[in-house]
């Protein structure tokens, strides 16, 4: 087989179909993520533990190649003859190779394309300050903080570096100076290039992801010290975030941190994307300010009060997930059971959606 020519293919019914996932799996036909679901492409053949490797490697360079089967999985970007861009995990299962593809869009969409909150470009033009995008993997966060990024870049003459592993979107510099690090390829890890920044006269730092405590505690000083900070975590809603930051710290420096977090913390941004009535996805959210209120709550380890805070500070433009949903429905977006899937609390949900 010409795997070159196969995986061509195979893009190619990507970008075809709109669909934001590839799955190269041994025992099951290709298959492709569209709006949220699965679909196997069964005019293709079955794929083989040989197909599945030939395709993998016609991916990887000489280095990459080496050092997959060195550590058994990787991730890397992967863009193909300028018509797509991938953010590619390639790993072992059961002896066999599989491999799990990402479609990056080559243009980086505005607020209005991405159906996003004004607000966030509130978040964007501040100078200084902690901000998060949170919410379950694949729903659209390295998007969102793309497109503040994007923001900056074209507003603002500025110096912003991000730190990525791998790089997905690609930014041309417009008024800012932006340089883009990739784990291992321009950088040892995370942690190395984060104290580098301090040392590059940045005023922006995009953080694509934060793994470990000595990540967030560096990217926490830099927001305190004069820098904006854009980062995502795995989590699901604004107090389950600060919760999740505080626990990532050996119990004698969470004091430390949680005095660190309430000055630097501007706002977390959560957010789900629901498959849309009239096809496509359809984003909500939580929005957290942090205000006076929020700001008391973090410091005084009381994180368990957040929902109500957000609950009732919808004046100051704080949205809970549970009125996000409300309103997609009000707008005949998104079906009651789509909602009710994605609400962290039915039940609430139920009683103000009446």
């Amino acid at each position: 087989m010409d795997f070159e020519k196969e995986l061509e293919d195979l893009i190619t019914t990507v970008l075809r179909e709109n669909a934001s996932d590839l799955h190269l799996a041994v025992g099951h036909y290709p298959t492709l993520r569209v709006e949220g679901a699965l679909i196997p492409l069964t005019k293709k053949q079955i794929l083989t533990p040989d197909t599945v490797e030939g395709l993998i490697f016609a991916m990887l360079d000489k280095d990459e190649h080496a050092q997959f089967l060195k550590e058994k999985e990787l991730d890397f970007s992967f863009d193909h003859k300028g018509r797509a861009r991938f953010r590619v995990n390639v790993f072992f299962q059961r002896g066999f190779t599989g491999c799990a593809m990402r479609l990056v869009p080559v243009k980086i969409r505005s607020f209005e394309e991405l159906n996003l909150p004004p607000i966030l470009k509130d978040f964007a033009r501040t100078e200084q300050g902690f901000f998060l995008v949170v919410g379950p993997t694949g729903h659209g966060k390295t998007t969102t903080l793309a497109a503040m990024v994007d923001m900056i870049n074209r507003e603002r003459a500025e110096h912003i570096v991000t730190i990525e592993d791998p790089i997905e979107y690609l930014f041309t510099a417009d008024r800012s100076i932006i340089d883009q690090r990739e784990v291992r390829t321009d950088t040892v890890d995370f942690h190395t290039a984060l104290r580098s920044v301090f040392r590059q006269d940045i005023n922006v730092l995009m953080l694509g992801e934060m793994r470990d405590h000595e990540t967030i505690a560096t990217a926490v000083t830099a927001a305190e010290t004069g820098h904006l900070v854009l980062s995502t975590l795995h989590t699901n809603n604004a107090a389950q975030t600060i919760d999740r930051i505080i626990d990532s710290f050996p119990g004698s420096q969470q004091s430390q941190i949680r005095a660190q977090l309430s000055s630097a913390l501007v706002g977390i941004f959560s957010q789900r994307l629901l498959p849309r009535i009239s096809g496509g996805l359809v984003p909500a959210y939580e929005i957290l300010i942090a205000n006076t209120a929020i700001r008391n709550l973090i410091r005084e380890n009381r994180n368990h009060e957040i929902d109500l805070v957000i609950d009732t500070s919808s004046q100051e433009g704080m949205v809970s997930l549970n009125r996000s949903l409300t309103e997609l429905l009000r707008k005949g977006e998104i079906t009651m059971e789509s909602a009710i899937q994605y609400s962290l609390n039915p039940q609430e949900l139920r009683m103000i959606a009446r």
